[in-house]
């Protein structure tokens, strides 16, 4: 997304990491920015970079295009490292959307519509009930799960152009929710796409989050590893490293300025 000429902040810092421009903002800066664009129904897609994304970026050059027309938001400790590296301090806030997603609709006063599409139906419900207890002035929808088929996906597109919610958490995985969000809505869908990962998940209790001392001490991934490493151990034990050999070989071959 070309921030300098669709947002209602003009000036709003980025920082390249492995070619994704990652808004460089405060916590209080970005509930602010997403509200503002809300309310000024500005269309706006959505998405987080962590190290894990970045890879599949550097990997996909497709998806690193995609990934151009969203905002983009810091997620998690990795990208922090990286922005030491690169620029000599780390980003102002780590808006990893497992925790900024439901602080942004409970600061949101204004009732809104929040549809949300992916994972089992049965997280994707218990989801909406754990989000509409802190945030009881909205609408949350359940649109589908995340298992459909190409041939129910106009089905899926349709019931989100009925529906027209103001926020669309879209919760399918990486890459394929934001392929997903790219090829598929437009403002006529919806205002603000926003690409949530394992958040329904998170939500429900499916998934468990980490302690809050290992989440304090930006631990919450190697939990994570502890609890599913037959799914997660390339993405962390061989992603990590990836993702810090890349930002090392972008700091000392490749041009930019901070």
């Amino acid at each position: 997304m070309n921030l300098h000429t669709t947002s209602p902040l003009r000036t709003l810092p980025e920082r390249d990491i492995l070619g994704i421009a990652v808004a460089r903002i405060e916590w209080d800066e970005a509930l602010r920015i997403l509200r503002q664009l809300v309310e000024e129904r500005r269309f706006t897609k959505v998405s987080f970079l962590n190290a894990h994304n970045a890879n599949v970026a550097c990997s996909d050059p497709e998806f690193a295009d995609v990934l151009a027309d969203f905002l983009i938001l810091p997620d998690g400790i990795g990208v922090d490292l990286a922005g030491r590296l690169l620029y000599g301090e780390a980003f102002p806030a780590n808006l990893n959307g497992t925790d900024f997603i439901p602080a942004f609709l409970e600061a949101m006063k204004t009732p809104l519509t929040v549809g949300l599409l992916g994972a089992k139906r049965s997280n994707a419900d218990a989801a909406a009930e754990a989000l509409s207890a802190f945030a009881p002035q909205h609408n949350f929808v359940v649109v589908h799960d995340g298992f459909f088929s190409k041939q129910e996906e106009p089905m899926v597109v349709d019931r989100i152009a009925a529906l027209r919610p103001d926020i669309l958490l879209v919760a399918m995985g990486v890459p394929r929710q934001e392929y997903w969000i790219d090829r598929n809505l437009t403002r006529h869908h919806c205002i603000m796409p926003i690409a949530v990962g394992a958040l329904l998940d998170f939500l429900s209790g499916a998934i468990p989050r980490a302690p809050h001392w290992m989440r304090r001490l930006r631990l919450e991934w190697l939990f994570r590893l502890s609890i599913e490493p037959g799914r997660l151990w390339r993405r962390y034990v061989v992603g990590n490293p990836l993702f810090l050999a890349r930002v090392l070989r972008q700091k000392f071959f490749a041009q930019g300025t901070p």
